[in-house]
């Protein structure tokens, strides 16, 4: 079994790998307020899917790896939604930014993560032979949650201050091609920490598993 948690591992690396490619590819997607989704709009496509498709498998794979580990209710709903994470990531790659399943694939695959790996990390940590782990885990697994919450944040702060410039928004609207004046945009820092954190949560809890 143990070519499974080194395949999350390695999945995982690449599809972090993938991302950073992207920021010396397509550098006109300013990564202080562009989303990494956006990168589908740009000449590299296939190099945005690839990252989220290779997300999505080390997710899955994860998923099935903790399932053999976890032994309650509470812990078993939590590698489902770690599954359900996965998914909503292949759909990220499946449905690109303008398709109407876009935001779907956003509510499956982000918000299910940091409660996922709360409850799988605090079962986990019932047991002996995991607590030897416990601060990669308890670190790896608080930083899902934080991120999410900061990029939240910053995703209202943006919202707002469109709506002050008087800007159309939607999911039909394309983006402006420049960050407006008074506007703060840090949103896209905070969504590749997001990323970044979630995907170090699977090498984390991979690793432990090997």
């Amino acid at each position: 079994m143990e070519i499974l948690p080194n395949l999350v591992i390695l999945l995982s690396s690449l599809s972090l790998l993938s991302l950073w490619v992207l920021h010396f590819v397509s550098p006109e997607f300013k990564p202080s307020w562009r989303m990494i989704s956006e990168y589908a709009l740009g000449k590299y496509k296939w190099l945005i899917t690839t990252f989220f498709y290779l997300w999505s498998v080390a997710s899955i794979i994860l998923s099935v790896l903790l399932w053999s580990e976890v032994s309650s209710t509470w812990g078993k709903i939590g590698v489902i939604l770690v599954l359900i994470s996965g998914i909503g990531a292949f759909m990220g790659g499946l449905f690109d930014l303008k398709h109407k399943n876009h935001g779907l694939a956003f509510l499956l695959g982000t918000p299910t993560l940091p409660i996922g790996a709360l409850l799988v990390c605090y079962h986990l940590l019932s047991k002996q032979n995991w607590q030897i782990h416990e601060t990669s885990i308890l670190y790896s697994t608080h930083s899902t949650w934080i991120s999410f919450i900061l990029m939240a944040i910053s995703m209202v702060v943006l919202m707002s201050g469109y709506k002050k410039t008087g800007l159309p928004m939607g999911p039909d609207v394309e983006p402006p091609k420049e960050l407006p004046k008074g506007v703060i945009g840090v949103n896209g820092y905070f969504n590749r920490l997001l990323v970044f954190c979630y995907i170090l949560w699977l090498i984390v809890m991979a690793n432990v598993i090997n």
